[in-house]
Formats: structure tokens, C-alpha cells, sequence
């Protein structure tokens, strides 16, 4: 396993942190419609739709400067930041990912904690 993950180069795991994100966020999107039910984020946790605005709307704006770091990081788009904050954000990504991941173990949410707690885990 240490074996193939050394073989992945910064741009097949830019890529595939990109695709998974862009995937949350159309997730996202579709809670933010009622498409899908907002009791299956935050943990289960959320109380009223407000609340689901306000987080489903703080999630997407993360997600949004997810892509925007990623992308810097590989050059998809132009670098506005110098590499040691792209790196520093991306550090600050992987703890946000880990304690993602615990939140997920512990979601009230039984589809969170099946479904997103691989991704999350995978991202960090």
C-alpha cells in the first residue's frame, strides 16, 4: 500500500481532491434546494432550515477556497498567494479534514457518517 501511494504525483491527488470536492459541493447544492434532506449533514444536528442556510452556505464558501488552494497549489490557476501560504492553508486543510472525519464517526447521521467519512479521511 506505502508503495502505490508514493507513485501518486501532486497532480493525480490535486485531481482527485478536486473531483471529490466539486462532488460536495453539488452534494451541497442539492441540500441547500431540499433535494436532499439537512438533517443527513452537520451531524444530524441542525435544528431549523436558517440554520441549514447559514451552514450548508459556510460549507460551500470552504469547499469553493478548497479548489481555489488545490488549484494553486498545481497551477490550474493563477498563483495569488506565494507557496509557503498555499502550503500553510493546505496544512490547515488536512487538520480541518481529520477533525471533519471524527465528526463524521460521531454524526448522529447515518448516511454522514457511511458516506463522508471515507472522503474526509482520503482528503486529510
Amino acid at each position: 500500500m506505502l508503495f502505490i501511494i508514493k507513485k501518486i504525483t501532486l497532480e493525480v491527488s490535486a485531481n482527485i481532491i478536486l473531483l471529490m470536492v466539486v462532488c460536495v459541493l453539488i452534494f451541497h447544492t442539492l441540500v441547500l434546494l431540499g433535494v436532499i434532506p439537512f438533517e443527513t449533514v452537520w451531524g444530524g444536528r441542525l435544528e431549523n432550515v436558517s440554520q441549514m442556510y447559514l451552514f450548508e452556505t459556510i460549507s460551500i464558501v470552504v469547499n469553493l477556497i478548497i479548489i481555489s488552494v488545490v488549484g494553486m497549489k498545481v497551477g490550474y490557476i493563477k498563483r495569488h498567494l506565494n507557496e509557503k501560504i498555499i502550503n500553510t492553508i493546505l496544512w490547515f486543510l488536512v487538520v480541518l479534514f481529520v477533525l471533519n472525519t471524527i465528526g463524521n464517526i460521531i454524526s448522529l447521521s447515518l448516511v454522514e457518517s457511511l458516506i463522508f467519512t471515507p472522503l474526509t479521511f482520503i482528503s486529510a
